[in-house]
């Protein structure tokens, strides 16, 4: 395991590096070998590439201009500054090198001192630029201008320099260098010249390259000294005949501007003192310089007839000594380990050079392992190598005194790796794969104990393993220690520690004692009781359940639940297993211990969750009682509303009358419901009913649903035939065995045909409540069996999907009541209304992609079973009067049923359930149960559920001649989504309402919908489950909606209001735009290279550039196109202005979209109910936060747990975690209703006693009339209170409440917690 090098560089090796970089030709290891610090070097794998290939090697020359520099023999004080400007007369690169001592505090002694001889630098990457491009521009559009910072800061901590060393290119690109050394070039610019006016240029020769760089040297010069005061006349023959049209880029560049037919030199500040501060005397400076190296690189033939003269002055020495490096104690015999090196690598590891004398290198070696503690084995392998190499007594000395300070090397490391058959490096192997490989080898071989204790201690000691440097030392002091040389975890618990102990014992008997401390020292630390006892018995005490048993024992894998989730998920397992209570009590003991969780011990201690509010001021909890997390947060929700709490309560005065002649015309959900869906429907709400009562009246903190409530709120009408009719028709199904008493049945075989008579299709789809006869096929009439075939699951799916819908005219079937009471079929009012939603295109699903599907539903009409599919439910009906015909021969031996042990239905309460579903299912039996208070034009019924719960919108269609077709429904919910990222509510429900375009007729048309009437209480679900047509699979969106306390839905409201309507289409027109700039944002910066387009563009001109002069990596330079560089670059300027533009328009459309409607606030809604989901779309756990406008606070219900919510940030925060809680289901509480509307605490507590024994007569139901009622006698509940019944009747529970059995169906799958 090796640790990348930290350590610094003295000045002379910095110095060393600094004329080897090249920050234009890295090698292809990318490796800086200015600042990265030399890699660890190794025998096998050699010294890798430090400098890349062809890069120059640089000879600085000195910008004395530019400089501040001190003589070579000052000594730096804590004001000193200097300043050395250079440049390579090979590649005419620039260098600046700052070196500040300036620093605060008292006692600073600048290096070199006694102590520290040479400055000892440190590289700083947090304040270092690689390749920073000048301005983010281009001069002329030639080549980048880029700058090259690294810094550095001395280690000494009584010395303050910081050193910036700067690099930059060439100030002339190459293609002006052409323009002024190229002799086919300069001949033809001069020709021109001629050709213009051959007279004034009879008899002067064209010019050389070197007399054309010695004028520009010249006009420069001139300018620097009288600051461009003297103008260059346009026929200057000099000028004309050297420079002219073509280099006007150049030129201009340089500061040369046009005046007509002459030219005005640059204006630099004249005869300016040293160092230049003017930039414009930089830059000229700079160009002057490179002139010179041009001119230095010209043949002496041509250079002889030109009068400037050039002799750079070297910069090393003047960088010597302001390194402090211009004298140091040098050892010209030192030598490495390996002649056929240079130098050796571990010169540069540890920051030295290959002159440097044995004290210097000691003190290069102090300073690494100073700075650079982790990686001290390998500096000391070094000076132990170099020693060696050297063969120098007083090194080795030094590396024998530091070997026995308990250091080592990476020799040492290696050699201990080797002892036990392991390879080097070995970051891949754990700290107990070691561990027992030494108590391996120590148990064959028990004489080498010693020496393998010494191999493991280097191994622990390079990995820092307190684990493996515990075992071979032998000793134990301290908890880290005990567990450590027992071989354990911290998270065991005590049990397995005696194990262990016995282990280590029998191993070596002569370790009892020290295992008898270890587990001493553990008990100690845990404070327990059990390891205290076996010390002193022998005999183990009760042991406490470790941290990990515990949640799995509660089958929790997810450790960041709130305790309230935690206390959930434990109801939960001791419901599943009462027998198993003790356990799961020292599981959720360890938990609360594990966390230090006042509430979780509070329930241990007193089996209730302590609160500030008592009873009588604080909403019951609804105990899990099977996966039923949702439902118990639906009921909390709905106890709240008043309205309907209230219609609960005092259920017989809205009772519907079965008996009664309004049975005829009930239609819920467009289709007319039978007599025993409306029986359901009643015996749902007295299940209700009963709990509502509990929920009022319970002396305890939590109360339980009854499993009947469970099940018909959970379990449809049509989804519960459905399973009857499986558990009959379907094969042997395998009992799995019991669960405290309840059978747990194998999963159902698939679905297959059957055929059903007709005439006795009630017998097959209406809902029931006797129990399924065991012999219902036997009497079924045979001879008509193929007159109608049915898929069972037909019935399910077209239930299913109905629910699904978004309006109120989704249903379960559509039905007619007979002459004989349940006889479903379809009539012709239905067929006519099933037909023309059928035609009705202009509703079907919008086609515009990413869009929120509209609400108003899919017009489909769904076959009532195996009807043809050439025909829209052509089944034959049969008059209800008609006796059925006689068969025309005798019905074959009807196949016995295969025996099963139990042919009771298996509802499948534990599964999870749909929310929409759920919700579709409560509200169509409410409906179902009350009486009308009035009917809409088309019949359907009006009642308080569809006032209180209820919108209505209207959908706007308009086809390509102008005309606009509109269609009104119910809705019981806005859907809205989040599938395409993270957004507020109103941008949610803005996607609900936006224009969309739809089929119609093979023509697209724009449509739109707008609510037409708001319901008190506004129901808002979030489809949070997606479909991924990649994967084939739904997974659930967990993107982040932000939800407000208050919203106005004026803006979503129908009107004639044409200023309102022009506002939705200016709004509407804004996010067409917006979506139109997103997806061109998207394809100028979504790239597999993780770049935006404008850089790959500019990363490639640049790869190209480099390859165009040989520095990326290539032995020869490659030819590239001038022009497809300037093209790339342009591109790459054009794009980034681009994005730029876009970003600037997504700012500019989101403002104007989000203060749109800002003003309008004429219908606020407060939000009272959010439902909270975390898991995946299979699974997970619900729960619920309300708000209680009166006591002004929110609460959160978990199941059996009502808590107060301190800090709100849970609910309106997004949260980070892995597999978030995301809101499901919001309400949204008219503001002016609120205070009659909802009322979050409805207790009147009473002294509660068990039922009394009670005689029940048992009532055959299968040989009752029809009209038999399916309500017999029980015991009323005692001490009912009349005030549930506002003033009116009592309720009566002998009258109503249906007989409770014992429940025979099991949870088929389980809560995620």
């Amino acid at each position: 395991m090796r640790l990348a090098l930290k350590g610094g560089k003295t000045a002379p090796r910095l110095l060393q590096d600094l004329l080897a970089y090249d920050p234009r030709c890295l090698p292809s290891t990318g490796f800086n070998i200015l600042a990265e610090p030399q890699p660890q070097y190794d025998y096998e794998s050699g010294v890798p590439d430090l400098v890349a290939h062809g890069r120059c090697r640089h000879d600085w020359a000195l910008k004395k201009e530019q400089s501040d520099y001190p003589p070579h023999d000052k000594i730096p004080d804590s004001n000193s500054v200097y300043i050395i400007a250079a440049y390579c007369i090979k590649c005419r690169s620039h260098l600046e090198l700052n070196l500040d001592f300036r620093g605060e505090g008292e006692g600073l002694v600048p290096c070199p001192s006694k102590s520290f001889p040479l400055h000892h630098f440190i590289h700083k990457p947090e304040i270092s630029q690689k390749r920073q491009m000048v301005n983010g521009v281009s001069h002329s559009e030639k080549e980048r201008e880029w700058i090259d910072t690294q810094r550095f800061q001395c280690s000494s901590p009584k010395c303050s320099a910081k050193l910036c060393i700067r690099f930059k290119p060439p100030r002339l690109v190459d293609e002006w260098v052409t323009l002024l050394t190229d002799a086919n070039l300069i001949n033809d610019r001069a020709r021109k010249a001629v050709a213009e006016d051959p007279p004034r240029f009879e008899g002067h020769a064209l010019p050389k390259p070197a007399e054309v760089l010695s004028n520009l040297c010249r006009y420069i010069e001139n300018a620097m000294l009288n600051g461009g005061t003297n103008k260059i006349l346009g026929q200057n023959k000099k000028w004309r005949l050297c420079l002219g049209e073509p280099c006007i880029g150049l030129l201009s560049y340089l500061g040369f501007t046009s005046d007509g037919l002459d030219w005005a030199p640059p204006r630099p500040t004249p005869a300016a003192p040293a160092p230049f501060q003017n930039p414009l005397n930089i830059l000229l400076n700079d160009v002057q310089k490179e002139l010179f190296v041009l001119l230095s690189q010209r043949p002496e033939a041509e250079r002889r007839g030109v009068t400037a003269s050039y002799v750079p002055i070297s910069a090393i020495n003047v960088i010597r000594s302001a390194l402090g490096c211009f004298e140091y104690d040098a050892d010209p015999r030192s030598r490495t380990v390996d002649l056929t090196l240079k130098e050796h690598p571990f010169y540069a590891s540890l920051g030295a050079t290959l002159d440097f004398h044995d004290n210097l290198i000691h003190f290069a070696y102090q300073r690494q392992i100073d700075t650079d503690p982790g990686n001290t084995p390998y500096y000391l392998e070094c000076l132990q190598d170099i020693a060696e190499g050297r063969k120098s007594e007083a090194l080795q000395t030094l590396a024998a005194i530091e070997a026995s300070s308990d250091k080592i090397s990476l020799k040492d490391v290696r050699e201990a790796f080797k002892s036990f058959g392991l390879d080097f490096p070995s970051s891949f192997l754990e700290d107990d794969i070691i561990i027992g490989n030494f108590q391996s080898r120590v148990s064959d071989a028990p004489r080498q104990e010693a020496e393998l204790r010494r191999a493991l201690k280097v191994i622990g000691q390079h990995r820092s393993s307190d684990k493996i440097q515990q075992v071979a030392s032998n000793v134990v002091s301290n908890y880290e220690q005990a567990i450590a040389w027992l071989g354990a975890t911290e998270d065991i618990d005590d049990s397995f520690v005696v194990a262990m102990h016995s282990t280590k014992v029998h191993e070596n008997p002569t370790d009892v004692d020290l295992a008898n401390q270890a587990v001493a020292i553990i008990a100690e630390h845990r404070n327990s009781g059990a390891l205290k006892a076996w010390l002193a018995t022998g005999v183990l005490g009760e042991v406490e359940m470790d941290i990990s048993r515990a949640y799995n024992r509660l089958e929790i894998t997810d450790r960041t639940l709130d305790d309230e989730t935690v206390l959930a998920a434990y109801n939960y397992q001791v419901g599943e297993a009462p027998s198993q209570r003790d356990d799961l009590r020292s599981a959720l003991t360890a938990i609360a211990k594990s966390r230090k969780s006042p509430l979780l011990q509070d329930f241990l201690d007193s089996g209730m969750v302590s609160s500030e509010y008592s009873l009588s001021e604080w909403p019951v909890g609804l105990e899990n009682i099977g996966n039923t997390c949702y439902l118990n947060s639906l009921l909390q929700f709905y106890f709240t509303v008043k309205p309907l709490r209230d219609l609960v309560l005092n259920f017989d005065e809205h009772k519907m009358d079965v008996e009664g002649e309004n049975l005829e015309n009930k239609r819920v959900g467009s289709r007319r419901v039978s007599r025993k869906e409306i029986m359901r429907a009643q015996r749902f709400v007295y299940e209700l009913q009963k709990l509502f009562r509990d929920m009022i009246s319970a002396s305890t903190a939590q109360v339980t649903p009854e499993q009947e409530l469970a099940r018909l709120t959970l379990i449809s009408s049509m989804t519960e035939e459905n399973i009857r009719r499986q558990s009959i028709l379907s094969g042997h199904r395998t009992l799995l065995g019991e669960i405290d008493g309840r059978p747990l049945l194998g999963p159902l075989p698939p679905v297959r045909q059957i055929d059903i008579p007709m005439g006795l299709e009630d017998e097959a789809i209406a809902p029931s409540i006797e129990a399924p006869s065991d012999n219902l096929l036997q009497s079924l009439p045979l001879d008509s069996l193929s007159s109608s075939t049915m898929e069972v699951s037909a019935i399910e799916a077209n239930q299913n999907e109905q629910v699904r819908n978004d309006d109120d005219n989704s249903s379960n079937a559509t039905l007619v009541v007979g002459d004989d009471g349940d006889q479903p079929m379809l009539d012709q009012d239905e067929r006519v209304h099933q037909q023309q939603a059928s035609e009705d295109k202009e509703n079907f699903p919008p086609n515009k992609p990413g869009s929120v599907p509209t609400t108003t539903p899919e017009p489909q009409l769904y076959p009532l079973g195996g009807s043809p599919s050439s025909g829209l439910n052509e089944q034959p009906q049969i008059s209800a009067t008609e006796p059925l015909r006689p068969p025309s021969r005798p019905p074959p031996f009807p196949p016995r049923p295969q025996p099963e042990e139990d042919k009771m239905i298996d509802v499948e309460i534990g599964a999870q359930q749909d929310v929409t579903e759920v919700i579709a299912n409560v509200l169509f039996q409410l409906q179902c149960a009350i009486k009308a208070e009035s009917f809409d034009e088309s019949g359907e019924q009006i009642d308080q559920i569809k006032n209180l719960f209820f919108a209505k919108q209207k959908s706007y269609t308009t086809n390509s001649q102008g005309i606009t077709r509109t269609k009104e429904d119910f809705i019981s919910d806005i859907k809205i989504d989040v599938a395409s990222g993270p957004r507020d509510i109103y941008a949610a429900l803005d996607g609900a309402y936006d224009v969309q375009e739809v089929e119609y007729g093979g023509a697209i048309e724009p449509q739109y919908t707008a609510i037409s009437k708001l319901p008190p209480v506004l129901q808002i679900l979030v489809q949070r489950a997606q479909f991924d047509p990649e994967k084939k699979s739904s997974f659930k969106s967990n993107h982040h909606l932000e939800l407000k306390e208050t919203i106005y839905m004026d803006r979503y409201m129908d009107t004639e209001n044409e200023e309102i309507k022009g506002r939705r289409r200016e709004c509407w027109a804004w996010k067409k735009d917006l979506v139109a700039l997103e997806a061109r944002k998207s394809e100028l910066t979504k790239t597999s290279s993780n770049l935006n387009l404008s850089e790959i563009l500019a990363s490639t001109a640049d790869y190209l550039r480099q390859l165009a002069v040989g520095t990326a990596g290539e032995e020869e330079p490659i030819e590239v196109s001038e022009s497809l560089l300037r093209e790339l670059e342009s591109a790459s300027t054009d794009v980034k202005r681009e994005l730029e533009y876009i970003d600037s328009q997504l700012k500019y459309l989101n403002t104007n979209i989000q203060s749109q409607f800002s003003d309008l606030r004429a219908l606020p809604y407060r939000l009272h109910s959010v439902f909270i989901h975390r898991g995946d779309v299979t699974s997970g756990h619900y729960w619920i936060y309300i708000h209680d406008f009166t006591r002004n606070m929110w609460r959160k219900y978990n199941d059996g747990y009502v808590t107060e919510v301190k800090d709100t940030r849970e609910i309106f925060q997004k949260d980070d975690e892995k597999r978030p809680a995301t809101p499901y289901f919001m309400v949204y509480i008219k503001d002016e209703l609120r205070s009659t509307l909802v009322d979050s605490v409805c207790r009147n507590i009473v002294d509660a006693r068990p039922y009394g024994p009670s005689d029940v007569e048992m009532i055959d139901l299968a040989k009752d009339s029809e009209d038999q009622s399916p309500f017999i006698e029980v015991d009323p509940i005692a001490n009912a209170s009349n005030s549930y019944s506002n003033g009116t009747s009592s309720w009566d529970a002998s009258e109503h409440h249906p007989v409770q059995t014992k429940s025979s169906w099991a949870p088929v799958s389980k809560p995620m917690w």
